[in-house]
C-alpha cells in the first residue's frame, strides 16, 4: 500500500515532532506494529497477578519502546522502531474476563493472521480493521476520543457490572502506536456485523433528518450504508413479536439513559438486515467465522435476551445470533449495535449545534444536547424503525369474548350459593314473623279490631286517677318486658289498654 494510504491511516492523530529524514511507515507496517504491540502488551500482562480493579487503575498508562533489533524485554521484528502505550491494562483485562475472553484466544484473534482493512462510510477520519476470525474490530481514534474514553472507564466499569447485556460498544483495549513520526491510537471493540452473513441492507441511524441521506458516492458502492431518510423511503418498519420488541426497546432505553448521564450524544445505531428468503451463502463460502464463539453477549440476540447468570455461547447455526423480524412478507435477521459513543457535548459541539440551528431547524440536526438527543433517538427507533406485531383482530376479539363468558360463568357459580343462603335467611325470617303474628292474633277473639278502652267513670275522682296510673304503669311494663303478651279470655274489656 502506498505512503498516502499510510498517511490516511494516521489521520485524526497528532503527528509527533520527528526529523524529515524519517520515512513514513506503510499501512502494512502500521498494521503489523499494531498486532505486535497488542500481542506484547497482553503477554506482559499475564505475569501480573489477578486482583480487584482499583480507581487508580483507570488512569494508568504503560509505555515501552520496541526497537526492530529487539531488547532484553522486547522481541526483534522487521517493522520500523516504534513505541507502544497501553491504557488502563488491568481495567481492560477485567472487561475481557467479564465477556469470557481468554488471553490465549484474544492473542490468537489479534495476532494469528493479518488484519482485514474495512472501508469507513462515516464522516470521521477513523479507519477500521477486522480480525480474521470476525470477532474484533480495531478502530483508529483521535487524541480527544482516547482521552474521553479513559475518563469514561470508571462509569463504563460500573455499568457493565450491573448489566453486561447491552448494545453499547464493548471495549477490550486501548493502545497508542508511535512509529516514524506517526501517532496512531486504536481501540479494540466487538464486531457488530458478522462478515459471514450477507447484509442486504445497512443503515447508520441517528433519529435526525438534516442531511441524513446517503451520498451518491456511497450509493454506488457494492455494500452501501444508508441513513435515516433512506430507511423511511425503503422500509415501512421492522416488525418483531411483542416479547422481542419489548426486550429490544428496554435495552435501547437503558443504554440511552447511560449515555445521557455521561453527556454523550451524536451516537448512531448501526443496523444490518439480512433477508432470509433470498439465496443464502453456501457452507463453503462461509468462512470459519464465529465458529467456536469466544465472546459472550457479542451477538444481537444475546445483547437483549442473554442469561446473565449462566451465559452460553450461541450455537453455530445459520442465524449467527441475529434477531428474527419481518418486513411485509419477508423474513429477516437483524444485527445491530450502538456506535460512535466517544462524542461528548463539549464546547465545540455546542458551537456546531448553534451554527447549524441558524441555517436549519435546530431540532432536526444531528448534534444536540444529550437529553433531547436520547429522547429523539428512542422515539425514532420505537415508532419508525422497530414495530410490534399485533395479533389478529378476530382472534383477539374471540379470546376476549371467551374470557368474558368464562369470567361471567365463574362469577355466577360463586354468587349462586350466596343468593341461595340469602333466600333461606329471608324465608326463615318471614316464617318467624308469621309465627309471632299468629300467636298475637290467636290470643284475641277479634284480631282485626283494636282492644276497646273503657271510658266509664267510677264516680270517685281519686280512685279513677289511681286506676289510670296503675293501668299506665302495667301497660308500659308489658310493652317493654313482653312485646307479645298472651291475653286470657277471662280479662274484661275494661282492663285492656292500647299498646304503644
Amino acid at each position: 500500500m502506498s505512503t498516502a494510504t499510510a498517511d490516511s491511516v494516521g489521520r485524526g492523530s497528532k503527528p509527533s515532532k520527528a526529523s524529515k529524514d524519517h520515512k513514513k511507515p506503510t499501512a502494512a507496517a502500521l498494521k503489523g506494529a499494531i498486532q505486535l504491540g497488542i500481542g506484547y502488551a497482553v503477554g506482559n500482562l499475564s505475569s501480573k497477578p489477578d486482583r480487584d480493579v482499583l480507581m487508580q487503575d483507570f488512569s494508568v498508562v504503560e509505555s515501552v519502546f520496541l526497537p526492530s533489533e529487539g531488547s532484553n524485554l522486547t522481541p526483534a521484528h522487521h517493522y520500523p522502531d516504534f513505541r507502544l502505550k497501553t491504557y488502563a491494562p488491568l481495567a481492560f483485562r477485567y472487561f475481557r474476563e467479564l465477556f469470557g475472553i481468554k488471553p490465549d484466544d484474544y492473542l490468537y484473534s489479534m495476532c494469528n493472521e493479518p488484519l482485514i482493512e474495512l472501508s469507513n462510510p462515516g464522516a470521521s477520519s477513523s479507519w477500521f480493521y477486522l480480525t480474521s476470525d470476525d470477532e474484533f474490530i480495531i478502530k483508529t481514534v483521535q487524541h480527544k476520543e482516547a482521552e474521553f474514553l479513559q475518563k469514561l472507564l470508571p462509569g463504563y466499569y460500573m455499568n457493565l457490572n450491573q448489566n453486561p447485556r447491552t448494545l453499547l460498544p464493548k471495549f477490550y483495549g486501548l493502545y497508542c502506536i508511535q512509529c516514524s513520526g506517526v501517532t496512531v491510537r486504536v481501540v479494540v471493540m466487538n464486531n457488530v456485523l458478522p462478515r459471514a452473513m450477507k447484509m442486504h441492507y445497512m443503515y447508520d441511524l441517528k433519529g435526525s433528518s438534516y442531511k441524513r441521506r446517503a451520498s451518491r458516492k456511497e450509493r454506488i458502492k457494492s455494500s452501501p450504508t444508508f441513513k435515516d431518510l433512506d430507511f423511511q423511503e425503503m422500509h415501512d418498519g421492522l416488525h418483531f413479536d411483542p416479547d422481542t420488541y419489548s426486550a429490544l426497546m428496554k435495552t435501547l432505553q437503558r443504554d440511552c439513559r447511560v449515555l445521557e448521564s455521561f453527556k454523550i450524544m451524536d451516537y448512531s445505531l448501526l443496523l444490518g438486515i439480512h433477508v432470509s428468503d433470498r439465496k443464502p451463502l453456501s457452507r463453503e463460502s462461509r468462512c470459519d467465522s464465529r465458529k467456536g464463539q469466544k465472546v459472550l453477549y457479542s451477538t444481537a440476540l444475546e445483547s437483549i435476551q442473554g442469561n446473565a447468570k449462566a451465559p452460553e455461547p450461541v450455537a453455530d447455526d445459520d442465524t449467527l445470533g441475529g434477531i428474527p423480524a419481518k418486513n411485509k412478507d419477508e423474513n429477516l435477521l437483524i444485527f445491530l449495535g450502538i456506535i460512535d459513543i466517544l462524542q461528548s457535548y463539549r464546547f465545540i459541539k455546542k458551537v456546531e449545534h448553534s451554527w447549524k440551528a441558524l441555517v436549519h431547524d435546530g431540532d432536526t440536526v444531528s448534534v444536540h444536547r444529550p437529553s433531547f438527543y436520547a429522547d429523539r433517538f428512542l422515539n425514532f427507533m420505537g415508532s419508525t424503525v422497530f414495530k410490534k406485531i399485533h395479533p389478529l383482530r378476530g382472534a383477539s376479539s374471540r379470546r376476549k369474548k371467551n374470557s368474558f363468558y368464562v369470567a361471567k360463568s365463574a362469577s355466577q357459580e360463586f354468587l349462586s350459593p350466596l343468593k341461595e343462603e340469602k333466600k333461606d335467611e329471608k324465608k326463615a325470617q318471614s316464617l318467624d314473623n308469621l309465627d309471632g303474628n299468629c300467636k298475637l292474633y290467636s290470643s284475641s277473639k277479634q284480631p282485626d279490631l283494636l282492644p276497646r278502652v273503657s271510658l266509664e267513670s267510677t264516680g270517685n275522682d281519686e280512685e279513677d286517677i289511681e286506676n289510670s296510673e296503675a293501668r299506665r304503669a302495667s301497660s308500659s311494663t308489658i310493652a317493654l318486658d313482653d312485646p307479645l303478651p298472651s291475653l286470657s279470655e277471662s280479662q274484661s274489656d275494661s282492663e285492656l289498654d292500647v299498646y304503644l
